[in-house]
């Protein structure tokens, strides 16, 4: 385990999402020569942010994992806080708030939630930060087979379980070491011979697994302990977290929250630990149960990739959204991926002795979350989604989808959607004109400052749903954030 802390620097200029309590915490501590008062002997608003890493034990439950070879072994997940520090105490009194944050597909939580790149407004992209610095503890774990977690010897850490050549279409394989089948495209076939030769296969080569790495409740399970873990460690005052899942995150928040699981039953025990819960940029519409796709699933567990493209839209919207892609962002997010990735990033490459770096991420079956499974949901829920989002996953229109699925008898649900976010809006800025709305005042801004982003407004949003469950002050309702960033009732 090892941790970082962060002190604010005097006069360094604060975020624009950092308005929200701002104003409190400058009237508690005083502000200005006027204000000369002893030195407080606790700190209402943290003075810094302290980050650490630590790992959770646990043993692989028997028929959890679609390869019986990983029952009963020793497995164990990265989790990555960050949390807010106090230098004179923290003032007794004042609630104390978690939040649990899950990743998607390919990315990390790490990387995905702490990105250590600066916002260009200051302070950093970074959305643990973001949510520390206004009092939140927060805990990104990297799932089974992500980042510094588990991914065994003779599974994710073998180059071999790559994918290989495809059956012919009679059904015969015509090659020594093998062939596969794939359910999904984004788990594509013979990257042994595409990414893995010279670095680190010479040839291809024969699988140690021959099945797809994990379902979604491999990582309901993971969701569950790093759930029990934050509770304990942050012992929030009502003793529950606001549980946030990113992408495909989202699909297995949704299924960990699942009522009628009955693979993982003991739902009730999450559910009385969560007290709110967010969807970002969620996929929608998967069957409740995993069901074996025409042809199977997936032969190999290990699928490949190199530096994430960034996310492109039509020239049209590229033209109105100027400065959604902060330089350098992209750049940044590859690097702390590579980070968590050793042994990947010696991977990949058409040059000997010259490795590209590769990232590994588990092929899977996705399932549990839909209409059916959302229409049981008790928490009160907020959903998040770019409205320029291209992701094939996760159309706008999921979003949509999602917030009318929740009860008619949930007291809060909020749907926010995004202009000129798409699927990498954590991350996303604005620069030009168009970031000074003629009249109203950007969400999770300032008068009279411009719009900083959709990285802004998603920090502004999750800081305030954490906080006290509305958005702009709504408990209920539908908003769009247009594209200088004030957000309206939609009509």
């Amino acid at each position: 385990m090892h941790s970082t802390p962060h002190r604010a620097g005097r006069g360094r200029r604060r975020p624009a999402w950092l308005a929200l309590g701002l104003s409190v915490a400058l009237g508690a501590l005083g502000a200005g020569p006027a204000a000369a008062a002893p030195a407080p002997r606790c700190d209402r608003a943290p003075t810094g942010v302290q980050t650490s890493d630590y790992w959770l034990d646990f043993t692989v439950p028997a028929g959890l994992m679609p390869d019986p070879r990983f029952d009963g072994r020793p497995a164990r997940i990265q989790v990555h806080r960050v949390q807010p520090s106090y230098a004179n105490g923290r003032c007794r009194g004042l609630p104390t708030r978690a939040a649990v944050l899950v990743h998607g597909r390919t990315v990390p939580g790490p990387a995905a939630f702490d990105l250590r790149h600066p916002a260009p407004e200051g302070g950093e992209l970074s959305v643990q930060k973001a949510l520390a610095q206004a009092g939140i503890d927060t805990f990104a774990p990297s799932l089974l087979g992500y980042g510094l977690s588990t991914r065994f010897a003779d599974g994710l850490d073998d180059p071999g379980n790559a994918s290989l050549r495809g059956y012919d279409a009679d059904g015969s394989c015509p090659y020594p070491e093998g062939c596969d089948r794939t359910h999904d495209p984004v788990f594509p076939l013979d990257q042994q011979g595409s990414l893995l030769m010279p670095h680190p296969l010479q040839e291809r080569v024969a699988h140690s697994s021959d099945r797809r790495f994990a379902r979604t409740d491999v990582w309901v399970r993971d969701i569950r302990q790093v759930i029990d873990d934050a509770v304990a460690r942050a012992r929030p005052t009502n003793g529950k977290v606001t549980l946030v899942g990113a992408s495909f995150g989202a699909v297995q928040v949704g299924r960990a929250l699942y009522a009628a699981n009955p693979v993982l039953p003991d739902s009730s025990r999450t559910l009385s630990k969560v007290n709110r819960v967010v969807f970002l940029s969620s996929p929608f519409g998967l069957p409740t149960e995993e069901t074996t796709p025409p042809g199977g699933f997936a032969t190999f567990p290990l699928t490949l990739g190199g530096r994430p493209a960034e996310a492109p839209l039509p020239s049209e919207r590229e033209a109105v959204c100027t400065g959604r892609r902060i330089p350098g962002a992209a750049d940044r997010l590859w690097t702390q991926m590579q980070e968590l990735d050793p042994l990947g990033s010696t991977w990949g490459g058409a040059e000997p002795g010259n490795p590209s770096g590769l990232s590994r991420t588990p092929t899977f079956s996705a399932y549990g979350w839909n209409a059916a499974v959302a229409g049981q949901l008790s928490p009160p829920t907020l959903v998040v989604h770019g409205l320029d989002d291209r992701e094939p996953s996760s159309p706008p229109s999921n979003a949509t989808a999602l917030y009318d699925a929740l009860p008619a008898s949930m007291t809060r649900k909020v749907l926010v959607q995004v202009q000129c976010a798409s699927h990498s809006l954590p991350q996303e800025g604005c620069t030009g004109a168009r970031c000074t709305p003629a009249s109203g005042i950007p969400y999770g801004g300032r008068p009279g400052e411009p719009w900083a982003g959709p990285h802004a407004t998603l920090k502004a949003a999750l800081i305030e749903w954490i906080g006290h469950g509305t958005f702009g002050g709504a408990p209920n309702g539908r908003f769009v954030v247009d594209e200088s960033g004030v957000a309206n009732p939609a009509t």
